[in-house]
């Protein structure tokens, strides 16, 4: 493939650089594009050092721009593009010396090189870095694609426009002359009339392009329309909504701002393009004029095409989230909350120009006994640019507080009842996009959010935000937990799994999930079919349900084992019996740590010793809580632990960490540079973690 072609498909970054580097003069980006396939084929380096060569090209060059100005001439190309021609073989024929055009060619060749290169390089990096979505790349590339390819058309609609108004002016400027010369001669009169019927002719032709083009470039936008609202907003959503709940997902909108920021730019620029034909036929018209038939079904595509992009473009960027909550949509009356909308068409003359109004639930859920809410605080913001650290247009309420109102319960229009903690309520948020005469309301709304009275509720709170989050991708469904559906054993032990994640960033391994998965469902082959029900995830055997169990671990690791699990030293999920597999045949001392199975929010750890016949006995101590852990950290609960044997020596049985890792090796960066009696945490020492064992009778 030619360089020229190559460089022609690059994406849209590098396409600037290609813009930028023919904005130099020396060589113009027309000549370079008109005699690619040449150019290319040309040793400029030997021109450049050789007078006679240089002269040869030069002459073939100018040769070249000839042919090219009588093949525009017999395409009957508009008058400015063969002016350009005349132009730049002027230019060409007076530079002096031919080897300084032939240093300034090989340049812009090698300088075309480095962006190429600058390209193949990033995809390269591209592919290394993002292994497991080349889907989602191939994707972008190709939306890129398709954005460069609408600048280029609208760019050229822009050019066509100019030459189009030259066309009428040169035909405007030859009648209008003809007219002040008043003409008698009936056979002059004749002639002149069959030249301006060939004007207008060619007018007309052209008008018909014109319109043609613009309904290629509306087309070209509502492809791009139907990716950016219907695929790459959709993933987005459904990635901002898995990011919700610890999912290590991209959920930042930089990109989509850029697309949907160029396709409406396009669209006003098409809409000024429409303008500009109405002034031109408004100066001059004839019978079957084509912008008269044409432009109205026009104007309306693109105005509607436009319409449909806007009320895309406003979203909620930061769902609600309070300051202390266990995560984003979980909401606490009487106490603020904050929330960030952004307008992905990003325009700086609309800055503080557009007021967003946030409100409560449209519709009350048809649930009986049904809580209503009023939003208290500063309840309209103007969208601006500085309160978003990527300076896109963005209105950040975050001073908003809920008040539940005093008819919110009443019998409501259903039997259908729900705890407070599965009913879920929408916040709204509605503006007015006006710029260059269009005026379009525009509303988003938030993801479900659920709200709470009191604070011993956010546990179940957020467990039900896991689940709509985790299975639901309707975003507006409050009435989800009247028929909550069950999730696969695939998506349950992925949200599990991003708990750990985002709290401590290390997630569970297949092995700690296959005993969450045992623990669930008993021993099996696979789980692959396994479903989780709503019930068996949070009712059943209340108050220590799975969720109560598994989320107690999860506070305890983020308040006191943060280090310590995210450097791998604690293997956690791991059942008795698997525990017993692991540590009987290693050698005496060897210890592992898990999370206990019957105390919520406690971790043990068993560790191996020989009896008096030689065989490996396991033993495990008490599990230990988070009250513990409050008053001393588990690595100096390692440290200090010991037995006293039956002469009353102590020792410290913990010598390896399993596999065969030795225990200072492992935790020594966690030791309190203080021990013996200076050690801060002595009385619990001496109180706790000295055990005497039991005697083996011979």
């Amino acid at each position: 493939m030619a360089q020229w072609d190559r460089l022609n498909q690059l994406p849209a970054v590098y396409q600037l650089q290609l813009h930028e580097l023919y904005d130099r003069d020396g060589l113009p980006m027309d000549v370079r594009q008109y005699l690619a396939v040449w150019i290319e084929k040309q040793d400029w380096k030997r021109a450049a050092q050789n007078h006679d060569y240089a002269r040869v090209l030069l002459q073939v060059l100018l040769e070249n721009l000839d042919i090219q100005h009588s093949r525009f001439s017999q395409e009957k190309a508009f008058l400015l593009e063969r002016h350009h021609i005349r132009r730049y073989k002027y230019y060409f024929q007076h530079l002096g010396d031919p080897c300084v055009l032939a240093q300034t060619i090989q340049w812009f060749l090698e300088k075309e090189e480095e962006i190429l290169q600058s390209a193949d390089m990033a995809e390269q990096v591209q592919c290394l870095q993002v292994e497991d979505k080349p889907m989602e790349i191939n994707s972008q590339q190709e939306v890129e694609r398709k954005m460069a390819g609408l600048r280029n058309e609208v760019q050229c609609m822009e050019h066509a426009m100019v030459c189009l108004e030259e066309q009428q002016d040169e035909f405007d400027f030859k009648y209008q002359t003809y007219k002040m010369e008043a003409v008698v001669d009936e056979a002059l009169m004749k002639e002149r009339m069959s030249v301006f019927q060939e004007l207008v002719n060619k007018l007309n032709e052209c008008r018909k392009t014109t319109l043609s083009d613009l309904k290629k470039i509306l087309d070209q936008t509502k492809d791009l329309i139907d990716i950016l609202v219907g695929k790459e907003l959709v993933e987005w959503q459904r990635r901002q909504q898995k990011a919700c709940i610890g999912a290590p997902d991209n959920d930042c909108l930089d990109q989509l701002e850029n697309w949907f920021t160029c396709v409406a730019a396009c669209l006003f620029q098409v809409r000024e393009f429409l303008k500009k034909l109405e002034e031109l036929v408004g100066k001059m018209t004839y019978a079957n004029d084509p912008v008269k038939a044409q432009k109205p079904a026009l104007q309306r595509r693109a105005d509607e095409l436009l319409k449909d992009l806007l009320k895309s473009s406003f979203v909620v960027e930061t769902q609600p989230s309070m300051p202390q909550g266990k995560g984003p949509q979980v909401l606490r009356t009487n106490v603020q909350f904050s929330v960030k909308t952004r307008l992905l068409v990003k325009f700086p003359e609309l800055n503080h120009s557009m007021k967003v109004n946030v409100s409560m639930d449209r519709k009350t859920p048809k649930i009986k006994r049904c809580r209503r809410f009023n939003i208290v605080g500063t309840t309209t913001k103007a969208l601006n640019m500085a309160e978003s650290h990527s300076g896109g247009m963005v209105a950040d309420f975050r001073h908003l507080t809920l008040k539940e109102q005093k008819s919110g319960g009443g019998k409501g229009v259903s039997d259908i009842s729900l705890s407070v903690t599965e009913e879920l309520h929408i916040i709204y948020f509605d503006t007015v996009f006006e710029l260059k005469g269009l005026s379009v309301e525009l509303q988003s709304s938030s993801l479900p959010v659920v709200i709470i009275s009191n604070s011993s509720q956010q546990q179940s709170a957020w467990a039900s935000v896991l689940w709509f989050n985790m299975i639901s991708q309707d975003t507006k469904d409050v009435m989800f937990f009247a028929n909550c559906p069950p999730a696969t054993w695939s998506q349950f032990g992925e949200m599990l799994s991003w708990q750990f994640l985002s709290a401590t960033k290390r997630g569970l391994n297949d092995d700690q999930l296959e005993m969450i998965a045992c623990r669930l469902f008993g021993q099996r082959q696979s789980y692959d079919t396994c479903l989780v029900t709503w019930s068996k995830f949070c009712k059943e055997n209340v108050p220590d349900t799975f969720w109560v169990w598994f989320d107690g671990i999860l506070v305890m690791v983020k308040k006191f084992l943060e280090d310590v699990w995210s450097d791998g030293h604690i293997m956690g999920f791991v059942s008795k019996e698997k525990e017993r597999a692991l540590l009987k045949r290693k050698q005496r001392g060897t210890f592992l740590l898990r999370f206990s199975e019957s105390v919520i929010g406690g971790i043990t750890f068993s560790w191996v010793e020989i009896d008096d016949n030689g065989k490996p006995d396991l033993k495990t101590v008490q599990p230990f809580t988070t009250n513990d852990l409050s008053q001393i950290p588990l690595p100096e609960i390692i440290r200090n632990f010991q037995i006293l044997q039956a002469d009353n020596i102590p020792e410290n049985p913990l010598l390896y960490l399993y596999p065969d890792i030795p225990k200072n090796k492992a935790f020594g960066k966690y030791y309190s540079e203080k021990t013996g009696d200076d050690s801060p945490y002595i009385e619990y020492i001496k109180t706790k973690l000295v055990f005497v064992s039991k005697e083996t009778k011979c």
